[in-house]
C-alpha cells in the first residue's frame, strides 16, 4: 500500500457533497475502507430509545466516515485545497503541498 497522503490531525477541505467547502480536522483514518472522519463534517443523527445505559434516550449526533477522495489537504499558506507529494529533505521523507511547495509535516 502507498504511503498515506492524509493523516490524523491534518486540516482538510471537503471537495464534494452536502458539506462542500467546509474545513475540519481529520480525527480518524480508515485506510482499508479508504475513508476518513472529519470533525464537524458529514454529521449524522441517530434517534436513540431510552435504555438502561442511557435512560434519557434522545438524538445522537456524530461525524460519519466519508470517502477519502472527497477531501483534500488544506494548503498551509492559504487554506485552499491542494494535492500532496513526497520529497526527501535532510534524508527524511516529508509531505509537501503541490500548490505552494510548503512542507505539511516535519
Amino acid at each position: 500500500m502507498a504511503a498515506a497522503k492524509i493523516k490524523k490531525g491534518d486540516s482538510v477541505v471537503v471537495l464534494s457533497g452536502k458539506d462542500k467547502g467546509k474545513t475540519g480536522t481529520v480525527t480518524k483514518v480508515m485506510p482499508k475502507d479508504a475513508k476518513v472522519v472529519v470533525e464537524g463534517v458529514n454529521v449524522a443523527t441517530r434517534h436513540r430509545k431510552p435504555t438502561q445505559g442511557n435512560p434519557q434516550g434522545g438524538i445522537d449526533r456524530f461525524a460519519a466516515p466519508m470517502h477519502i477522495s472527497k477531501v483534500a489537504v488544506a494548503d498551509p499558506k492559504d487554506g485552499k485545497p491542494t494535492r500532496v507529494r513526497f520529497e526527501q529533505k535532510d534524508g527524511k521523507k516529508v509531505r509537501v503541498a503541490v500548490k505552494s511547495g510548503e512542507t505539511i509535516d516535519g
